[in-house]
């Protein structure tokens, strides 16, 4: 991956921000998938007061490498669909993001265990029209009523889970870092698909 470092503990800003001004450059009429949302711009990096703030609310610990990722990067903003939703960010109250969101913010909400450990098919594959997203955060939209959710707590905190309750159900995917480092060194204008990596 081009743009972190070697190291899995920290986040390169500079090689990150380095690689979204070349995607910039590259997508100027930004016809990529999500970049007119995004527009390859982060939103300030946090401080550690704000994110131990948000745990502390939550009771939680926020997975490594996302939590990195807000204090050495940005929270939130260019990233994979229609970007990365940032932790003290206020979606539209008219988008669906934003009622998801509130739904997980909710009190013990974060804190209870994610309960899956593998796919869980919706309704368009024989699955159920319901299942438990407790333990995780939106933190992305995909488009087209799918979502990318970061389990926060559980066996797979850390990972990002597509979340698709109207066709594809949950599906597992990677760590944050991974996720991320897909969409910005991945092949130009691929739509990402987070439990396809």
């Amino acid at each position: 991956m081009t743009a972190s470092p070697a190291s899995p503990a920290s986040w390169d800003r500079a090689a990150v921000r380095d690689r979204l001004a070349a995607m910039a450059r590259e997508d100027a009429g930004l016809r990529r998938f999500g970049a007119a949302t995004h527009r390859y711009r982060l939103r300030p990096a946090l401080k550690e007061a704000d994110v131990r703030a948000f745990e502390r609310r939550h009771g939680v610990e926020l997975p490594g490498s996302y939590r990195r990722f807000l204090l050495h990067v940005a929270d939130g903003g260019a990233g994979p669909g229609h970007g990365v939703v940032g932790l003290t960010e206020d979606a539209d109250e008219d988008e669906a993001l934003h009622d998801l969101r509130q739904e997980d913010l909710q009190p013990g909400i974060l804190a209870t265990p994610f309960p899956h450990t593998r796919a869980r098919p919706g309704p368009g594959n024989g699955g159920d029209t319901a299942y438990a997203v407790h333990g995780t955060l939106v933190i992305g939209e995909i488009g087209c009523g799918a979502f990318s959710r970061l389990v926060v707590t559980g066996a797979h905190a850390g990972r990002v889970w597509c979340d698709d309750p109207v066709w594809g159900g949950l599906t597992p995917g990677p760590d944050f870092r991974a996720w991320y480092g897909a969409w910005l060194n991945g092949p130009e204008g691929a739509r990402p698909v987070p439990g396809a990596l």
